[in-house]
């Protein structure tokens, strides 16, 4: 792809590097930009800006937030001995679309996956555990998506709380295997978190 300039080149290369961009959906993403009033690309860096500065990580979830605790977190209506453990924030925002959850949330930050390097130690596991090892929690949800990884990471977290009295549970399978949980339907979604089966059950099937 041949540039008649060496600065669209390089917003070119930038944007590329965004997960599922390649360099013909760059090129016009710039373009449009170009098209723009110049207020309107000075708030996009604002809003980039601002989010790789003041964002933060809430202390007790792990979820994205504004503040040192998350709204999910400090809502005195969420039942705090319910925890759903989830792989990131696509995953509390789409179980919250269905509004059939109350409970809290543990955002692990990712799913174990020796291929890609990714072990216990690179995720919020331990957390987790010291939760369950202070008698904070009376439930865990599994709710990792139904795939090779997402099963390892569940089990591994099984092992590690199972001689804890606490109940695990994981969601109804109405997510088909090898789905991502973002992309479920609320209906579908919803209804996995509410009709949820033992842990132990899912692994003997």
């Amino acid at each position: 792809m041949d540039f008649s300039s060496k600065i669209l080149e390089n917003a070119v290369n930038e944007v590329s590097r965004l997960p599922g961009i390649g360099k013909r959906t760059a090129l016009r993403l710039v373009l449009h930009l170009l098209k723009q009033p110049k207020e309107n690309t000075t708030y996009l860096t604002e809003a980039l800006l601002h989010l790789r500065n003041d964002v933060k990580t809430c202390e007790k979830c792990h979820n994205i937030s504004d503040t040192l605790l998350c709204d999910i977190c400090q809502n005195p209506k969420r039942n705090p001995e319910i925890v759903c453990v989830v792989e990131d924030i696509r995953d509390v925002m789409a179980i919250e679309s269905t509004s059939q959850y109350s409970g809290l949330y543990h955002v692990l930050g990712g799913k174990i996956s020796p291929i890609e390097g990714i072990g216990p130690q690179n995720l919020q596991i331990e957390s987790l555990i010291n939760k369950v090892e202070k008698g904070e929690t009376k439930e865990l949800i599994f709710a990792l998506s139904s795939t090779m990884e997402g099963d390892t990471t569940n089990f591994y977290i099984y092992r590690q709380i199972e001689r804890f009295n606490i109940i695990t549970s994981t969601i109804a399978r109405g997510i088909s295997v090898g789905d991502e949980l973002e992309y479920a339907d609320e209906i579908t979604l919803g209804r996995s978190i509410v009709n949820r089966i033992p842990f132990e059950q899912s692994i003997r099937g």
